[in-house]
């Protein structure tokens, strides 16, 4: 995709859930869904968070982000309930931290934005390193 954009800023990321060395899926079905749900229940695993910064003329910027999070013990009514509600669909692990399955987290190391889908403070970052402008963020209670 940079390769047709010889003159512009390409900026891209991916996200990939780990337990242990099981890489999990978005899923496609409920069966998928529950699969995940049920290997996170009780346990760490770990977000990856990969950014790929390419500009005109220069060698990709690239970084990783890995957060750790801690999923209490999820009972079978919960993990249902869930799986009703269809959040999970189009999510890596097949959760999103910031939806209902906030309620399942007992702790979090690391960058939360990386759970979300973007490790903000590291893209920012990356991006000024490379001398990119970036919009300041919005102070607290700004709709905009």
């Amino acid at each position: 995709m940079a390769a047709g954009l010889p003159d512009r800023v390409v900026l891209a990321a991916d996200t990939v859930v780990a337990r242990g060395r099981r890489i999990l899926p978005k899923p496609d079905t409920v069966g998928e869904a529950r699969r995940c749900l049920s290997l996170l229940s009780g346990a760490r695993h770990r977000i990856f968070g990969g950014v790929a910064l390419i500009l005109p003329d220069q060698p990709p910027r690239l970084r990783l982000v890995i957060t750790v999070v801690a999923f209490k013990r999820l009972t079978s009514d919960e993990i249902e309930n869930y799986l009703a509600c269809e959040e999970w669909r189009d999510k890596a692990g097949g959760y999103a931290v910031q939806g209902r399955a906030a309620a399942f987290v007992r702790g979090i190391i690391g960058s939360y934005s990386n759970i979300v889908g973007l490790p903000l403070f590291e893209t920012c970052a990356l991006l000024r390193g490379a001398g990119v402008n970036s919009p300041p963020p919005a102070p607290p209670g700004d709709a905009c």
